[in-house]
C-alpha cells in the first residue's frame, strides 16, 4: 500500500477525533461554566481549531503528494513527517493547556513550535518536488 493511500485513511479517521474535541469544548463552555479558564479555553480552542485545519490540508496534500515524482519510500517519509508535525503543532496546544502558565513558554509551546516546523518542512519538501516535475 503506498503513502498517498494509507494516510489519508488515518487523516480521515483522525477528523473523528476532532469532531469528538469539539463535543467536548462545546460542553465544557455551555455546561460546566468555570472550569476552564479563560486561558485554559483559549488553548483548547486553538488546539481544535488547529487540528481540524491542519488534518483537512493534509487530506489535500495527500492528493499532491504522487504527482511529486518521490520514491515510496520518500512519499512515507513526508507523508509521516506532515502528520507528525500536524499532531506536535495542535498537541503542544493541549499540552500547554495542562502544563503551561499565562505569558510562559511550556513544553506544550515547545511542541508547537516544532510540529510547525515539520509541517513546513513536508510543505517545502512537496511544492520543491511539484516544482520539479512540471
Amino acid at each position: 500500500m503506498e503513502a498517498s493511500e494509507l494516510l489519508p485513511i488515518i487523516t480521515v479517521f483522525s477528523l473523528v477525533t476532532v469532531e469528538f474535541g469539539g463535543h467536548g469544548l462545546l460542553t465544557f463552555i455551555t455546561t460546566r461554566k468555570g472550569e476552564l479558564t479563560p486561558l485554559r479555553e483559549r488553548f483548547f480552542r486553538a488546539g481544535h481549531a488547529h487540528a481540524g485545519v491542519l488534518l483537512t490540508l493534509s487530506l489535500v496534500y495527500f492528493l499532491y503528494l504522487p504527482r511529486a515524482g518521490f520514491s515510496s519510500g520518500v512519499e512515507w517519509l513526508f507523508g509521516i513527517l506532515l502528520i507528525v508535525g500536524v499532531l506536535a503543532q495542535s498537541g503542544g496546544f493541549f499540552l500547554h493547556l495542562a502544563l503551561g502558565a499565562e505569558g510562559a513558554t511550556s513544553p506544550g509551546t515547545h511542541v508547537t513550535r516544532a510540529g510547525a516546523l515539520a509541517i513546513a518542512a513536508a510543505l517545502i519538501a512537496l511544492g520543491v518536488g511539484l516544482a520539479l516535475n512540471l
